[in-house]
């Protein structure tokens, strides 16, 4: 898999961060391994400084493995206003884990996030690549309830 990612773009460190999208997309745990920074470092000829400092700078960038599915709640001011203050509270208590954390099945990791660009159906919240919105207490349910019987990947 890592080599179809590396082949898929130029040597050229421009396309550092393109990389780093693609591989952490593909890796079910969201993450990378040591191995495949100083892969990626190799291919674009450049330090494996530069692909850790990359990787720590940028939020969406993680070094610890993370749950299949990535909840993130918008914790902007429109999305606040809107009770995304109850939303957080609620999939912790539906999750069983609080900010920062994966469930123990490692299916689920809650995160907070700036701005998901959606103000217009606040409250929000993003599930991997998906955004939700307009949600409500039993929207949520509902969604959860889809993901944990696999009807969506």
């Amino acid at each position: 898999m890592l080599e179809k990612v590396l082949n898929t773009y130029p040597r050229n460190p421009e396309y550092l961060i393109e990389i780093l999208l693609d591989l952490q997309k593909r890796n079910l745990n969201h993450t990378f391994s040591d191995e495949e920074l100083s892969a990626v470092a190799d291919y674009l000829n450049i330090p494996p400084s530069r692909v850790s400092s990359v990787i720590s700078f940028y939020s969406f960038f993680s070094m610890k493995p993370k749950g299949k599915y990535v909840v993130q709640v918008c914790k902007d001011v429109p999305c606040y206003l809107n009770d995304s203050f109850n939303l957080f509270d609620l999939l912790k208590k539906e999750l069983g884990i609080d900010l920062g954390e994966t469930s123990e099945d490692e299916r689920f990791t809650l995160e907070t996030s700036s701005c998901l660009g959606c103000c217009d159906m606040s409250p929000v919240m993003r599930i991997n690549n998906k955004v939700y919105g307009n949600l409500t207490a039993n929207k949520v349910k509902i969604i959860l309830s889809e993901l944990n019987g696999d009807n969506h990947d």
